[in-house]
């Protein structure tokens, strides 16, 4: 195997780890709402929309980790192995911080939702500020993953 392969491949590993993130931020959320339908259950649908904005993260690193893995098949030197290792950092470091405090956002969303059902835009407001950063970070990382 060629360098660059592998580091194309690191690359995609790396970019993954957004999904670790959402695992992380979706279980957190998913034990709060568990508590609220608990006591409520016709709270379901709002918490699980809560839950699954969770999940973004992780969709955008597979995207990224998909597009440097197919790349990466071809690789046949170490810069361009680089380059690709480095499209993945963006979403896969930022993606999974980002994706972790989202989760505690929407936990408290969650909780929210639990005593005022009417504050559902509020929890979500709060959750679309984190993802921003994810989003910028997914772009850094198209962008990069762009110019090999």
């Amino acid at each position: 195997m060629e360098l660059g392969v592998a580091l194309g491949v690191i690359g995609a590993v790396i970019a993954t780890c957004a999904g670790a993130g959402s695992a992380v931020a979706m279980g957190m959320v998913g034990q709060a709402a568990a508590g609220v339908i608990a006591e409520d259950s016709r709270k379901f649908g709002q918490t699980l929309v809560l839950q699954a904005i969770g999940s973004t993260n992780g969709l955008y690193g597979l995207l990224i980790g998909f597009l440097i893995l197919t790349k990466s098949m071809s690789v046949t030197d170490t810069s361009t192995g680089l380059f690709l290792l480095a499209s993945g950092v963006p979403i896969g470091v930022v993606g999974y911080l980002a994706a972790v405090a989202q989760g505690k956002t929407l936990v408290s969303g969650v909780i929210l939702i639990g005593k005022r059902p009417g504050e559902m835009a509020k929890a979500l407001i709060y959750a679309a500020m984190i993802e921003t950063f994810a989003i910028f970070a997914l772009l850094i990382s198209f962008l990069i993953y762009n110019s090999v």
